[in-house]
């Protein structure tokens, strides 16, 4: 297990959830492979090119722990069990045809989820897969985002039993699975995991067009997440995060509209380590701030949880001032301990491969911003710290 210490490099912990944007040229060979005018290993060629890069760009920001910006994904949701989005190289027993929608979002476009058809779930990609292709590029810590259990739950239809395959049997197969992601991830020499779990918002607001959002999910979602966490020690945990964001995808959320106060009490009720929680893009900050402090935990089963706030909208062009990021950390400090405090972006950057970020003009200029978001996110932390003296 990891000895990294998030608070060494600039004493409130930061880190990015996991997602920077694909240049155009990656967009535009998985749109190749898809089509068949490329194989995968010039894919992958190209793929490894947007690593090297995105991981000099994080280190170049000052970033003291860097991802390989999901570069050799599709999808956060998807990486375990397709190539593309489009269904390319999609995994065993699942079809393209007849899924959910995991989201819907607020320009109207959604993504979708393939069916489960069979028995049993396994994972095809397991995030270490793709990591230890990336970790030798770093120099400094690397972590790695896995997808959680509950939202691969969704892969289940809502009413129809899958024949010859209980859902019990499902379940158990993927906290199997979502455990052995994560440990593989470690193994791989990843410093930090989160898991992301876009979908908790999402399961309070009752989406008509969307029915799982209207089916009370949310506390089975937290269990099933616990099943995983709990096989986990302590220790483990402390470098064991969860994510939540109301989503972003082409510049757009899918549940920004849902009140937190939705969600939080029941989230950290989570055995995780530390939260990765979207804020710098809520417009009612301090009831947010407020209930983080209320119901954050200093012992979750023998770890102390740390909320680390989002203080960068990746889904605005505006790059935040170093004095913004500083002012909205100290300020969260009036309500949540200062010692489980740290500080993160509102979301991936961009977590689908294809995603023309529209706010932006074009993905390559969203991925230049990125890094300078990253850069005022690392210095208006250093810079909160000094203020309050931690």
């Amino acid at each position: 297990m990891s000895g990294y210490d998030p608070r060494q490099a600039t004493g409130i912990p930061t880190e990015q959830v996991g997602s920077l944007p694909r240049p155009q040229k990656l967009q535009d060979a998985f749109g190749a492979y898809d089509r068949g005018e490329i194989g995968k290993e010039q894919l992958e060629a190209v793929q490894d090119e947007a690593v090297k890069n995105s991981i000099a760009g994080q280190e170049a920001a000052g970033s003291p722990i860097v991802s390989d910006g999901e570069q050799r994904w599709s999808s956060f949701a998807t990486y375990p069990i397709t190539d593309t989005l489009s269904g390319t190289g999609l995994a065993d027993n699942l079809s393209g045809e007849g899924g959910q929608f995991f989201a819907i979002f607020a320009d109207g476009h959604g993504r979708q989820l393939p069916r489960l058809t069979g028995g049993p779930f396994r994972y095809k990609t397991y995030a270490a897969d793709t990591f230890s292709k990336s970790i030798g590029y770093a120099t400094r810590p690397m972590k790695q985002a896995v997808i959680a259990p509950s939202m691969l739950y969704l892969l289940y239809p809502l009413e129809d039993e899958v024949p010859g395959y209980p859902k019990e049997q499902f379940e158990r197969d993927l906290a199997d699975e979502t455990e052995r992601d994560i440990r593989k991830a470690f193994e791989a020499g990843a410093a930090r995991v989160s898991i992301d779990f876009t979908e908790g918002r999402l399961a309070t607001r009752n989406d008509p067009r969307n029915p799982w959002t209207g089916a009370g999910l949310l506390d089975r979602f937290i269990e099933i997440n616990n099943w995983v966490l709990d096989r986990f020690t302590p220790e483990e945990r402390k470098n064991i995060g969860v994510h939540t964001c109301p989503g972003g995808d082409r510049d757009s959320v899918h549940s920004a509209d849902v009140p937190y106060s939705n969600l939080l009490p029941k989230m950290f009720q989570m055995n995780a380590g530390y939260f990765l929680i979207q804020l710098a893009s809520e417009r009612d900050k301090d009831p947010v701030y407020e209930s983080i402090g209320k119901h954050v935990r200093s012992d979750a089963n023998g770890v102390a949880q740390t909320a680390f706030v989002g203080v960068i909208n990746p889904l605005n062009p505006r790059v935040e001032s170093v004095e913004e990021v500083r002012d909205a950390i100290v300020r969260a400090a009036n309500f949540i301990p200062r010692e489980q405090l740290g500080a993160t972006d509102d979301c991936g950057f961009s977590p689908f491969s294809i995603d023309e970020k529209p706010s932006h003009g074009s993905p390559d200029f969203a991925r230049d911003i990125a890094f300078q978001k990253i850069h005022n996110r690392v210095e208006g932390v250093r810079a909160a710290a000094e203020k309050l003296g931690v």
